[in-house]
């Protein structure tokens, strides 16, 4: 399924994520990125390789996480964890919007896993970790940077692409699956609509019961249900608001022709599926 990517002023804010928040960050200043880092691609600035044996080695088939034993064995997550630091904005922007959409993905998912294993003993969610989205920072592209500001601050605010609600993992049991492979730029389109098909595969995150005229989605949807209105906004068919409807439009791209009828004609209720915290450790 082709996707085309757009920059995007849209919601620079965030909405009612329990933890998320759009905090004020003071950067400080980066030194200017020399001729060759600006033409070198993301996997020869940080470490690609060594992130995607970490997500080889610690992440199952269903995207949860041996989160004991990457404690135990931390070293290569810290070393390109490390790496993030090294990289400047000058850098990083000189890349194509896809490799930029990946390399932060890759950030935030790393730097949440980070998070979870610095916690000794390990927390049973999260939401255990006092200031893990708002306050807690950590050094990258030269600069003190929290999870929400990778994520509102960054992706969201300067890429319209939604998809990445389904590769943006908080280590918890209702987040989609976190991916065993690192993103990159030239197989982000690809890996993104596999994300999102795993995702909505899974108990919470679609259920379309026609008999019942009853549709469950993932909560996701409805903390960032407008992130969908850019680009699968429609006036007519599905039901409910205008951001339900964007979100039930893009969701038929992903079922059945039957459902995706059924979907478009918009007799059914709309509910959504109740968000399980639980850390996704395997």
């Amino acid at each position: 399924m082709k996707r085309h990517y757009f920059s995007a002023f849209f919601l620079a804010c965030s909405i009612g994520l329990v933890g998320c928040s759009t905090g004020t960050v003071t950067p400080q200043p980066a030194p200017p990125a020399s001729e060759a880092a600006l033409s070198e691609p993301p996997d020869k600035v940080v470490n690609y390789a060594i992130y995607d044996d970490v997500l080889k080695t610690y992440v199952d088939a269903s995207g949860l996480v041996d989160y004991s034993g990457l404690q135990a064995s931390r070293q290569m997550l810290d070393t390109f964890n490390n790496g993030l630091a090294t990289v400047d904005d000058a850098t990083s922007k000189s890349w194509s919007e896809t490799d930029q959409i990946a390399y932060w993905v890759n950030a935030y998912n790393s730097l949440t896993l980070k998070s979870i294993v610095d916690q000794t003993p390990l927390k049973a969610s999260i939401k255990d970790i006092v200031g893990v989205w708002r306050l807690n920072k950590h050094r990258i592209n030269g600069q003190e940077k929290t999870l929400d500001n990778i994520e509102h601050d960054i992706l969201r605010a300067n890429f319209n692409e939604p998809r990445i609600h389904s590769a943006l993992v908080c280590a918890a049991i209702s987040c989609p699956p976190l991916r065993s492979e690192v993103f990159t730029g030239k197989d982000l389109d690809a890996q993104l609509d596999d994300q999102v098909t795993q995702w909505l595969a899974r108990p919470d995150g679609l259920r379309i019961d026609q008999e019942a005229g009853e549709v469950q989605i993932s909560m996701i949807f409805s903390w960032f249900g407008d992130d969908w209105i850019p680009t699968y906004g429609v006036e007519d068919g599905f039901t409910g608001s205008n951001a339900e409807k964007a979100v039930l439009n893009f969701i038929s791209n992903y079922v059945s022709e039957d459902d995706r009828a059924y979907l478009a004609a918009g007799n059914y209720s709309l509910s959504y599926f109740d968000y399980d915290w639980s850390l996704n450790k395997q």
